[in-house]
């Protein structure tokens, strides 16, 4: 491996560690627009990565999928969720399912438990992303949790994007990105998840006044 491929390694591995760091910035927020905007940090993480592993591996479709990240997730859908929070006149998550010092450490388990499971693996690749793939395990498991452990729809909304950003920098380590069209697919996913969550966000607090999901256990009665 030359110097100039090892020091471009060594970049990805650095960009993936800020995408798992901002993943724990997260669950430490209570502020709505803050987790949003932590989200927006992290895709550019992300697609600084993408373009990263482009440029090492000269597979160029993986420049347009670091492109769609930073239009779709740095701009477009952080943009529809502050419009979202400010129409909901929410700023904050005071009540959550589980309180941020218990998050951290459970986030800090998630990790162990990633590098735990990709251990085994990690050493029979041959990829120069190689050691992001438990980062990207990590960034999954952390983004479900965050799901979990918050009660706000656009926090959840927060989590289940994480999740994606975990998939997509896990599929760009283990197979230097998908097929060009799966990608548009993708992309073209999560833009109308996020356009859905903006409608169901407010049709949640048009029913109930608030923005908690938890207030849908009263459809059962």
């Amino acid at each position: 491996m030359s110097e100039s491929t090892h020091l471009g390694s060594q970049l990805v591995n650095l960009c993936s560690v800020l995408l798992l760091l901002s993943c724990f910035a997260v669950v430490a927020q209570r502020r709505l627009s803050a987790c949003v905007d932590l989200f927006a940090l992290q895709s550019f993480f992300l697609a600084t990565t993408a373009a990263l592993v482009a440029f090492l591996t000269g597979h160029r479709h993986i420049y347009l999928a670091a492109a769609l990240t930073v239009v779709v997730k740095v701009i477009v859908l952080p943009r529809i969720l502050r419009k979202v929070i400010e129409r909901l006149n929410v700023s904050r998550e005071l009540v959550m399912n589980i309180n941020i010092p218990a998050g951290l450490l459970i986030c800090g388990g998630l990790v162990v438990v990633a590098f735990f499971i990709t251990q085994p693996i990690i050493p029979l690749g041959y990829l120069l992303t190689r050691d992001s793939l438990a980062i990207a395990l990590a960034i999954i498991l952390i983004g479900f949790f965050t799901m979990i452990a918050r009660k706000k729809a656009v926090t959840q909304m927060v989590g289940f994007l994480v999740m994606e950003n975990g998939v997509f920098l896990g599929t760009t380590a283990a197979a230097y990105g998908m097929p060009l069209i799966v990608e548009l697919g993708v992309f073209f996913d999560v833009l109308v998840a996020g356009l859905i969550a903006g409608i169901y966000t407010h049709r949640l607090q048009d029913a109930f006044d608030s923005v908690d999901t938890s207030e849908l256990t009263a459809l059962k009665e």
